[in-house]
């Protein structure tokens, strides 16, 4: 028999390393079949309830790494809610309207123009439902848990029908009406969009000052006097129907040297616009008060029928410019507001595509709105109006889908009033939570400063707008005839608005007043997407019974608050009278590992289907939760890489608790707690503190936090401490003996509890776990969440035990010098003598532990301050010797002792090793060792 045959040398086949790619495929086919989800909903129904409410991403292409966090994220709370008692359902959704789905048919080579609005929107459901089957096997293979066979789709017929329910109930209390006003207007899709489908870059533009001749005066200005306009958008010109100024402003009429005009020019801005005109010499011949211009009349530069209103308005500014502002009122939303209260014509001479119409003029007609800008700086310089024109960069909004520049454009169109019911909408944030806590004020601004919501879109994929026109052109949307098109299309689907006429959509026997021959057309625009989702309060949690009608969580990236937390505020409140959620959580965007936005084009994205391949989804899990979202984040292959080690340091842990606690039953062989020496004491309290802070971590969604926590603990309370000590232990002492057992218990508790509160990040680790531990439950994921115990005297064991642990890291610290010194190689072959004050002294007697296992060394001394010798080091206040260890070294446990072959049969042995021996391994006593 060999010595190393006596030692309790922990064995498991749980293997070093995961091969993640391939086990994780095979273990969630395992979940999948066995119907884990399905099985832990089962567990926890009748208890109180917690519904994460899936903000749908849209259906185009596979996912990317955003997509990974959003999701993994709300896995891991769904998941740790569940183990935690409560009915957790997770339904997911997708957005499957919408023009990148027409864009993307297009692309295929399909012809809008050739085939009917039916046929058009069979193949834009067709690709959409592609997109879903190839998204939802992305998310899948993250290891994401939810009703995977009944998601949400905004193109279902039953969600289309709570979607238009939804709208019929704002329609019922007045906030649906049509009007005409500037809104953007993407010509590259040729449709209005909304807020939320805008973003800003910058741009450089040409802009113009230029002259505006008086007509009228009203007395107070002549009429050789040109009121000095400004524009950023020349093309607009043509649509001019005013000049705003400042109420408050003083204008100073200047006459410059050599000229036989007058200007009118805001007083605070004259040195510097006379500079920019080149004005070397000019006298002031009067100065008014912006509010004596009211309603004097200029000649528009280019029409001599049109005359131009001068109006008082609050968004005129002295920080650039003249302090008269160029005003069009079908190209501006400043523009309108001011043009209605003087009652303007709406002009707008551009089209769909954004092309110069007639009504602009043959110098125009059929030029593109950008070229006119040309155009119009030309007309004004011939015609000798043209003061100044420079180019200036500033932000301008963008359609976030084509890339290209919208404009500002008055069209009729249908809208969702926020105004009528805005401080209701603004009460019921104060009912909500957000994480991060700015997220509220930020959500609050925008409701707070947002105009109407265009809801029109003049596309064909979507839900259409549920509204008749009677003969005579009036709308028709009341409570029967919405009603009756929500059953419709709960029937047929949304498609059947297409496929027949008016009157078949009507109720059977509808008749209006404004119909008296019966004939009835119906509305062809269809809802802004938003609208789809923003309603999915209705469709999904208040029409799936096993939901709740308030959504617990809300979560999704930061963009969102202008998107998806916003129209589904509106419409909820609208509909409920309060928000869909009670919290929500926000997260930033994912830049690469420079800081930079993520695209293609730049080569620096990170696709989560390649790492998988690489890595595995466990490790996308991990950095998921390593990363603190409040803020944007980086990942890069480096930053993965990292994760990647962390988790091999954290398998690595778990394999060595589970090899050592392998011959351990826990029903038989655990030790309680009072019965524990203090060193295993002092570390399950230190397990059942980590439990706790972990549990209230996930509560709060405090994963950076979490992560950090475990990590910490498994390098440095774990590996760096207990583990370090423990094989002095679990290796050599009897098998069954009080020491080990002990130590076994305190191990099985911590691989037991780390399994549970790692699994809502390392669902599949987890599980391959669990396999190996002497639990009940067929999956981990079936078991709940470990509890907190109530441990007598903890903080005063813990207190001590940390003092000891500093003093530990002293006599760590004369080790190291010991082992540069070349008087020891390692901590076995010290002998270390401790002089210690009064309070040391019964600090380590408190103890009632041999503390040389902890210290690692092979002989230990405690010895009294008074006696130190001179040549004692003193470390933090700690005063010791360290010589090298006396006597021989034993085969068995590799620590010098003194008592080398007290029993004559093991003469390689310690007499302690030796009763062990004898007791447990009585063959080795008849043969004895092998050479």
């Amino acid at each position: 028999m060999k010595v190393k045959d006596t030692l309790n040398l922990g064995k498991t086949k749980f293997p070093m390393r995961g091969n993640l790619p391939i086990k994780e495929l095979e273990r969630e086919n395992v979940w999948f079949e066995n119907k884990v989800y399905e099985q832990r909903l089962k567990l926890n129904e009748g208890k109180p309830s917690f519904i994460l409410h899936d903000g749908p991403p849209y259906a185009n292409g596979n996912i990317h790494i955003g997509h990974a966090l959003n999701k993994i994220t709300k896995d891991m709370i769904v998941r740790f809610k569940s183990m935690s008692g409560f009915y957790a359902p997770y339904v997911p959704g997708w957005d499957t309207h919408g023009l990148p789905i027409e864009q993307q048919l297009t692309k295929a080579g399909h012809d809008r123009k050739k085939l009917s609005k039916v046929e058009w929107r069979k193949l834009a459901e067709n690709f959409a439902k592609k997109q879903v089957d190839k998204q939802r096997a992305d998310f899948k293979r993250l290891g994401v848990s939810a009703e995977w066979d009944n998601p949400y789709l905004t193109l279902n017929p039953d969600f289309e029908a709570a979607q238009v329910r939804t709208f019929g109930e704002m329609a019922k209390k007045g906030y649906i009406y049509k009007g005409k006003k500037p809104v953007y207007w993407s010509w590259s899709s040729e449709s209005a969009l909304a807020e939320a489908e805008i973003e800003y870059h910058d741009v450089v533009s040409p802009t113009a000052f230029y002259g505006e001749q008086v007509i009228d005066g009203l007395g107070i200005l002549d009429n050789d006097t040109y009121m000095v306009v400004w524009t950023t958008t020349p093309w607009t010109i043509p649509g001019s129907r005013g000049i705003t100024i400042g109420e408050n402003f003083e204008y100073s009429v200047v006459k410059p040297v050599g000229s036989d005009k007058k200007y009118v020019i805001a007083t605070d801005l004259l040195t510097k616009d006379a500079e920019k005109f080149g004005w070397v010499d000019y006298t002031v011949e009067k100065t008014v008060r912006g509010v004596e211009l009211e309603n004097i009349l200029v000649q528009h530069p280019f029409y001599n029928d049109i005359k131009l209103v001068t109006m008082l308005g609050d968004f005129v500014t002295l920080d650039a410019g003249t302090g008269l502002v160029h005003t069009a009122p079908g190209f501006g939303e400043d523009d309108f507001w001011v043009g209605q209260k003087y009652n303007l014509e709406v002009a707008v001479p551009v089209n769909d595509q954004g092309l110069m119409t007639k009504e602009a003029g043959s110098d125009f007609e059929g030029v593109f709105y950008e070229d006119a800008n040309a155009i119009s700086l030309k007309k004004l310089a011939d015609l000798g109006l043209l003061l100044k024109q420079e180019d200036i960069e500033h932000s301008y909004p963008f359609d976030w889908r084509t890339k290209k520049p919208i404009i500002f454009r008055a069209v009729p169109q249908w809208f969702a009033s926020v105004e009528a019911f805005r401080q209701q909408i603004l009460d019921a944030l104060d009912e909500v939570t957000f994480l991060p806590e700015w997220g509220k004020v930020r959500l609050y601004n925008m409701i707070r400063d947002r105009g109407d919501w265009v809801i029109s879109r003049q596309r064909v994929w979507g839900v259409p707008l549920p509204i008749f026109y009677a003969e005579d052109k009036t709308p028709i949307l009341n409570e029967e005839t919405i009603n009756h098109v929500a059953e419709l299309f709960e029937k047929y689907g949304s498609n059947v608005w297409f496929e027949r006429e008016a009157k078949d959509l009507l109720p059977e026997g509808y008749t209006s007043e404004h119909s008296p021959n019966g004939e009835f057309t119906k509305e062809e625009d269809i809802m802004d997407v938003w609208f789809d989702s923003g309603s999915s309060h209705q469709g999904v949690l208040a029409t799936r019974n096993y939901l709740s009608n308030q959504a617990d969580l809300y979560l999704e990236g930061s963009d969102q608050y202008r998107g998806w937390f916003n129209s589904s505020l509106i419409t909820s409140v609208a509909v409920t009278g309060r928000a869909p959620y009670k919290s929500i959580l926000s997260q930033g965007f994912v830049l690469d590992g420079q800081g930079r936005k993520m695209s293609k084009s730049e080569g620096n994205s990170i696709v989560p289907n390649d790492v998988i391949k690489q890595m595995g989804a466990e490790i996308i899990r991990l950095w998921v939760a390593s990363v603190d979202t409040d803020s944007d984040v980086r990942v890069s292959m480096e930053i993965l890489k990292q994760s990647s080690e962390t988790y091999r340091k954290i398998r690595n842990t778990m394999r060595f608790l589970l090899a050592n606690t392998s011959d351990y039953n826990a029903k038989t062989d655990a030790i309680a707690f009072n019965d524990m020496p203090q060193s295993d004491q002092y570390f399950y309290v230190l397990v059942n503190e980590l439990t706790r802070d972990i549990l209230d971590m996930y509560d709060k969604y405090d994963f950076v936090d979490l992560f950090k926590r475990i990590v910490n603990f498994i390098n440095v309370d774990l590996s760096a401490y207990y583990l370090d000590y423990a094989k002095d232990v679990v290796y050599v002492e009897a098998p069954d003996s009080l020491e080990r057992r002990s130590m076994q218990t305190v191990f099985y508790k911590t691989v037991l509890n780390l399994t549970k509160l790692l699994l809502p990040i390392l669902p599949h680790t987890s599980e391959e776990i669990w396999e190996y531990l002497q639990e009940g439950e067929a999956f981990a994921y079936l078991s709940e969440m470990p509890q907190v115990e109530e441990l007598a005297n903890s903080k005063v064991l813990v207190a001590k035990w940390h003092e000891f642990r500093s003093m530990r890291d002293s006599i760590n610290k004369a080790l190291e010098e010991a082992r540069d010194d070349k008087l020891i190689g390692k901590p076995a072959e010290a002998a270390v003598t401790l002089y210690l004050t009064e309070a040391q002294t019964e600090l380590v007697a408190s103890l009632n532990v041999d503390i040389r296992v902890m210290l690692l060394v092979s002989q230990l001394h405690l010895a009294n301050r008074d006696d130190a010798p001179t040549e004692a080091l003193e470390i933090d206040g700690l005063q010791l010797v360290v010589k090298h260890a006396e006597g021989e070294v034993s085969q068995r446990d590799r620590l010098y002792h003194t008592d080398l072959g007290a029993d004559s049969t093991f003469p390689t042995l310690s007499k302690h090793e030796a009763a062990i021996v004898r007791k447990y391994y009585p063959e080795a006593v008849t043969a004895g060792f092998e050479d």
